[in-house]
């Protein structure tokens, strides 16, 4: 039950190393490293200069870089990477930790899939079984809630929110936040109504994406201004929590715009 480490692999000894983790040809890791149990380093992994946590299960392709940051403005600090169970990132993704301008840590979670070439800035958040396709790219600042799946060659501005459930597709600049169950595409991103196949797929009803597309028909109305139409939603009076998500998510206080259809 102890970790098999190559011998071309160089591991500092101040890194935590769990039950059957495995390090193959080539690998660096730094000595602020820990990897959980099971973890995986195909070979030519480096991650060293950050403060990293790899959780279980987690996979880990060729020439995955986990390193320091590109801001310019980081001066060194003791920021962090942490990313959850379960999760693959495939070959030459890159991903960067926090900086003191904002959280000081970068966050993947669990059961996500990070394609080849694909990067996470600093300071992000992904939450759970998020998948990104071939190189698409996040910038600094961005959250990314559950089960989003954002398409080759996509690029997400600084600071923007994606929400829950939405499909961003390939090739499209992403430069507002993107309402939960949002299906976005174009060049210079637009919304294009509701992520209905991912509705299906994960088991939502036909009520509850009726009155989702509902919710969505009033609150990109043509009549009234935005605060209008959301106000017009509340006094619907909707339960449906997939709905009170798109309400909620409308009316947070954010520095980024939401997405409008085109």
């Amino acid at each position: 039950m102890t970790a098999k480490i190559h011998q071309t692999a160089i591991v500092d000894p101040k890194a935590q190393i769990g039950k059957d983790v495995r390090i193959c040809p080539y690998c660096i890791v730094g000595p602020q490293v820990t990897l959980k149990d099971k973890a995986y380093l195909h070979s030519h992994v480096v991650i060293e200069d950050v403060n990293c946590t790899i959780g279980e299960d987690t996979e880990l392709y060729p020439f995955v870089s986990i390193n320091k940051t590109q801001d310019l403005k980081y001066k060194g600090e003791d920021s962090q990477v942490i990313i959850g169970k379960k999760t693959t990132i495939r070959e030459y993704a890159t991903i960067q930790p926090g900086t003191a301008g904002d959280k000081m840590r970068t966050e993947v979670g669990d059961n996500c899939l990070l394609m080849i070439s694909t990067h996470v800035a600093h300071d992000c958040i992904i939450g759970n079984n998020v998948l990104m396709a071939n190189h698409a790219t996040l910038a600094g600042h961005v959250t990314v809630q559950d089960f989003v799946i954002i398409g080759g060659l996509a690029a997400v501005h600084q600071f923007v929110t994606i929400g829950a459930h939405a499909i961003i597709g390939g090739m499209s600049g992403v430069e507002h936040d993107v309402i939960p169950y949002g299906n976005v595409k174009g060049e210079r991103a637009f919304l294009n109504g509701l992520n209905l196949v991912g509705l299906k797929r994960r088991g939502y009803s036909r009520d509850q994406i009726s009155q989702l597309r509902g919710a969505y028909d009033t609150l990109f109305a043509i009549e009234g201004t935005l605060a209008e139409r959301i106000v017009a939603l509340k006094e619907e009076g909707a339960e449906e929590p997939c709905v009170q998500d798109l309400i909620n998510f409308v009316t947070r206080e954010e520095t980024r715009s939401v997405m409008m259809p085109k």
